[in-house]
């Protein structure tokens, strides 16, 4: 993987101090290869930034960066070496069945372990990791703006499901099908669907999806590298009519650009369009955008700003807490409010989960337009 290895990016000025070693475990291979390759480019380029403003306690940051190939034994392989490394902290997790299984090996080695991007629920509930913390939306927070979105369109409705058949999908499809009930939707769920996270063929359940005759299908598919753009491109060429809607945050625009035309008219709803405000007039987020403009030609995306921000958000801790003792630093997060990061001021649950606000959108002529 060239330009992901490890390398410390340091200035002149900071070369006399020893650096401060940060973990990014991520997939750089398989269907998530491509967005986990522009999550290591993101979390770099805010390393860049960092140490350029004096980095962390007057040291530079070192990113170590690690594949964990979509796969919970190998990440499990790449946090062990991680701690052997030295490192401070690991940024972590595109899979969530790859962050269950990391989190209490890099408990018990003392390292504190924030979530970037993986969604389930049980990430924050575990006991073997009882100082999670996490950027991205949980699946409870965005079951609620689906339920919200169909609920606007109609009470009455057929659904069937394709669901990743995993901790995030599972976990997803059981929250949204609550929210449906909480808000007294007279949905029948037609089919429930299953698939494993590399599938590509998905023939077979469009004709599933077909004969059910649904009102909308609600696909939830975390494979954005390679799944997910398969089963747009092969739902639209069935022509089976039914509006699709995507689970927040696994259609960016690499999926777009992948899918084609065959995006066209899909429905989702996620937390950070770097044009778009709140974040176009923020002047960090103005920074991070301008910087991977000219470290990397490229625009960040929603995974991109969260694998940023967890690193961003982890040195404004680390500097509160004067010391990177991993309790002292997780309880500068966790309850607390941290203002001056890429998506403005967060503030994060007593459960080390960061609150958002989310935008609805659809998908036109190949671009995201938000709802107002």
């Amino acid at each position: 993987m060239a330009g992901l290895a490890s390398a410390p990016l340091v200035p002149a000025f900071a070369r006399a101090a020893d650096p401060i070693k940060v973990g990014l475990i991520i997939p750089l291979s398989g269907g998530a290869g491509r967005q986990g390759q522009d999550v290591t480019h993101a979390v770099q380029g805010m390393a860049a930034l960092i140490n350029e403003s004096g980095g962390v306690l007057g040291r530079p940051i070192e990113i170590l960066v690690r594949d964990d190939e979509s796969t919970p034994a190998i990440g499990v392989a790449k946090a062990n070496e991680l701690a052997a490394a030295g490192v401070a902290v690991v940024l972590e997790g595109w899979n969530s069945p790859v962050t269950l299984a990391m989190q209490s090996v890099l408990a018990r080695a003392g390292i504190l372990d924030i979530t970037m991007i993986s969604k389930a629920d049980a990430i924050l509930a575990s006991a073997s990791n009882p100082l999670a913390i996490r950027l991205n939306s949980a699946n409870v927070q965005d079951a609620a703006i689906i339920a919200q979105y169909l609920g606007s369109k109609t009470k009455k409705a057929r659904i069937v499901f394709v669901t990743e058949n995993d901790a995030y999908g599972n976990g997803a499809q059981q929250g949204i099908e609550a929210e449906f009930k909480k808000a007294n939707l007279d949905y029948t769920i037609a089919q429930t669907l299953k698939f494993p996270f590399p599938q590509t063929d998905f023939r077979v359940e469009i004709t599933s999806i077909r004969d059910a005759k649904p009102d909308y299908v609600i696909s939830i598919n975390a494979n954005e590298g390679a799944g997910l753009p398969a089963f747009l491109q092969q739902y639209a060429q069935g022509n089976v009519g039914a509006p699709v809607i995507c689970t927040v945050g696994t259609v960016g625009p690499s999926v777009i650009e992948t899918t084609g035309k065959a995006a066209n008219g899909l429905h989702s709803a996620d937390i950070y369009f770097p044009e778009t405000e709140p974040f176009a007039s923020n002047p960090e987020n103005k920074r991070f955008v301008a910087q991977m403009q000219k470290q990397f030609k490229t625009e960040p995306d929603k995974f991109m700003a969260l694998g940023a921000a967890s690193l961003q958000v982890w040195a404004k801790a680390v500097a509160k807490a004067g010391t990177l003792e991993r309790k002292a630093v997780a309880g500068a997060i966790r309850g607390q409010e941290i203002p001056g990061t890429i998506f403005g001021t967060v503030r994060f649950e007593p459960n080390g989960q960061m609150q958002h606000r989310h935008f609805v959108f659809t998908v036109k002529d190949g671009k995201i337009v938000v709802e107002s």
